[in-house]
């Protein structure tokens, strides 16, 4: 539903994500706001909003890989850790940034073809099992290899990016790099349903028999599904190094590959608007039960209660709020926002 007066004389006029004047200003807008916030913002509301950036990187991975070409992907965390410890590696070899995060994304993408030619073969619940061993493979090999390799159990280090001689190490720096670098991932993943690949990713998506038949490559189409969203993962792992400045194997657990799908579910699985509405979304809820969590502790009845326990009941309220999310709108909450704005165009008009 577009509103009233709006009409195109090009294919390439309607195809575009944002069809009228007010909404591109609003979303330049809001990314001036963005640009402008650390100069009138603390560090620990840019350190939460820093690592949001950098979830809706990899969350936008799984976007390209589950969303549009329909392979499921519990591996996601994975990929992201591979991405952070290629980027701890190539800093304390004294590599520029701007070279470290696109050889980080490769460097993933590569592995995560790995995994992808087998998955290529299979569908639904062997395909979960295979990405799930991608996961569970993952801290193995970290462990196993030499220390002087990837650090094993202790970790790497991380060398700060600078830039022009400046350090971007900053909470303010890490702010703007992760907000470029989401910029760009939200760019690709407006355009990408547009594009020729996006097109066969859907497909694929819909029904890989028809799709061959059609002359689409099914299995290439998928292998290629997995290495553009471990691309995504790539970035992000980087930006969790510098973020974190230090990685471990301990940072990229399979709960995070759930919490990243659940953002995905939960926003929308079938629209480029999703995973920034269920980022939003679960950073909220996680950010608001963790203070919740820290008042309850930090009371004069706190003592009675167990750290270890308070934070468990937290996750388990989260996992509830996402059950409800899911139960009373399934499609995600893009498809609630796009019925609210068509209810707005069509006020005071009936619907039927």
């Amino acid at each position: 539903m577009r509103p009233t007066g709006i009409f195109f004389k090009t294919y390439a006029a309607e195809a575009r994500v944002l069809e009228t004047r007010r909404s591109r200003l609003w979303l330049l807008a809001l990314g001036v706001m963005l640009v402008a916030l650390p100069l009138f913002s603390g560090p620990w509301l840019l350190g939460q909003l820093t690592y949001a950036f950098i979830t809706l990187i990899a969350v936008y991975g799984l976007f390209v890989t589950v969303g549009m070409a329909g392979q499921i992907n519990i591996a996601q965390s994975a990929f992201v850790g591979v991405g952070a410890f290629t980027a701890a590696k190539l800093s304390g070899l004294g590599v520029p940034f701007w070279l470290v995060i696109p050889a980080a994304a490769l460097v993933t993408g590569a592995v995560s073809v790995l995994f992808a030619l087998p998955a290529s073969r299979v569908k639904g619940f062997y395909l979960a099992l295979t990405t799930l061993a991608a996961q569970i493979m993952f801290p193995i090999v970290i462990l196993a290899l030499p220390m002087s390799w990837l650090g094993g159990l202790v970790g790497l280090p991380v060398v700060s990016p600078e830039l022009f001689g400046l350090s971007l190490g900053t909470p303010h720096g890490l702010y703007w790099l992760a907000l470029v670098f989401a910029a760009v991932a939200m760019f690709c993943a407006f355009n990408l349903p547009r594009s020729r690949l996006g097109r066969a990713l859907r497909a694929v998506h819909d029904n890989d028999t028809a799709a061959g038949v059609m002359g689409i490559p099914v299995a290439r189409i998928k292998i290629e599904a997995f290495f553009a969203g471990a691309l995504f993962a790539g970035v992000a792992g980087a930006l969790t190094a510098y973020y974190l400045q230090f990685v471990t194997v301990s940072s990229f657990t399979i709960f995070a590959s759930v919490w990243y799908l659940g953002m995905l579910i939960v926003g929308g699985i079938n629209s480029p608007l999703g995973p920034i509405l269920g980022v939003a979304f679960i950073t909220f809820i996680q950010e608001g039960l963790h203070t919740m969590s820290n008042m309850l502790l930090q009371s004069e009845s706190g003592g009675s209660f167990d750290g270890g326990a308070v934070f468990a009941l937290s996750s388990i309220v989260l996992a509830l709020c996402i059950l409800i999310a899911l139960i009373f709108e399934p499609r995600g909450l893009a498809h609630l926002w796009h019925t609210i704005k068509t209810n707005f165009r069509l006020w005071p008009f009936p619907r039927n």
